[in-house]
């Protein structure tokens, strides 16, 4: 599968060229690749660029070829760099590959090849990439799958789903938030491992887990990832206050409504009319003190 044709954006061209240069075979990686496949219409110019090499001498060798004004944002520690012209974002980095410990998400990082670094992806929609290099420009390389997984409308991790999530456990909250954003289904085996490993979502910090929240609520229809959210117990792990309005308590045949899918057909209803991420987080709040205050009173009911 070739897809030089849709190439359009010259910024791909200086990368080749660049990559040439310096002997560093380059690719383009990640969700612009995913998004590509997927046809979604809404042209991206947020492109992440792999070499196997130094990311940080291909960013610099592109930005010298730019021919407009740019700026560039190297942060060595991490390897990576950040190329932004007018509203267009590019990274870069090399190629590596990673081991974790039991005890922290922070990864042991290592030089790798295009394998290597295809193997530490998230999922098999996201580990596929594009060839910038001459002799197979515009090629696709897909590894596991990922493009019949697109098809298929699966979420599945390249590897084996127990140490992807284990590895790094907010994986298991993308997991949910791209079957959430795409309206996929996580494979079993993945949604059985999620299940299995939410204590591990402890390691992680509330602002990583937050920012993946607030993507599920900005889904078409954010009850999808909610309900997954509350199967798999990972909400449990870091929003106590919305699992505990689930369930329906009776006094006689007095019960009250189930306060936890109220909340999420409410949500669904708003993001029908808002895009606007704090309207919608109102109205996932708007019942949220209900288990704490509910009372039930003889000859009139729940209150």
């Amino acid at each position: 599968m070739n897809y030089a044709k849709e190439l359009k954006n010259p910024i791909f061209k200086i990368v080749s060229l660049a990559a040439e240069k310096i002997n560093s075979p380059a690719y383009i990686v990640g969700g612009w690749v995913r998004d590509l496949i997927l046809s979604t219409s809404k042209e991206s110019y947020d492109i992440d660029f792999m070499c196997i090499g130094s990311g940080l001498e291909l960013a610099k060798e592109v930005n010298k070829n730019i021919g407009k004004k740019s700026v560039l944002k190297i942060y060595k520690n991490f390897g990576t760099a950040m190329l932004k012209i007018n509203n267009e974002t590019y990274e870069f980095v090399g190629s590596r590959k990673e081991s974790y410990r039991s005890n922290s998400r922070k990864p042991i990082i290592e030089n790798g090849t295009l394998e290597d670094d295809q193997n530490r992806r998230d999922f098999t929609i996201n580990a596929m990439s594009i060839n910038l290099n001459r002799d197979h420009y515009g090629e696709l390389i897909d590894p596991f799958n990922g493009r019949e997984d697109l098809i298929k409308k699966i979420i599945r991790t390249p590897l084996c789903p127990k140490k992807t999530y284990s590895d790094d456990p907010l994986r298991m909250m993308r997991a949910i938030r791209f079957a959430s954003q795409l309206n996929f289904k996580i494979e079993n085996k993945s949604y059985y491992e999620i299940k299995k490993n939410v204590k591990r979502l402890s390691i992680i910090s509330q602002e990583r887990i937050t920012e993946e929240l607030n993507k599920i609520i900005l889904s078409k229809v954010p009850s999808v990832g909610f309900k997954m959210l509350f199967e798999t117990k990972l909400l449990h792990q870091f929003f106590p206050e919305m699992v505990n309005l689930h369930g329906v308590e009776f006094k006689g045949k007095d019960g009250h409504k189930d306060n936890f899918y109220h909340t999420i057909k409410v949500l669904d209803n708003i993001s029908q009319e808002t895009e606007n991420l704090w309207l919608r987080w109102s109205a996932l709040l708007h019942d949220i003190g209900k288990p704490k205050t509910k009372r039930y009173e003889k000859g009139h009911g729940w209150t």
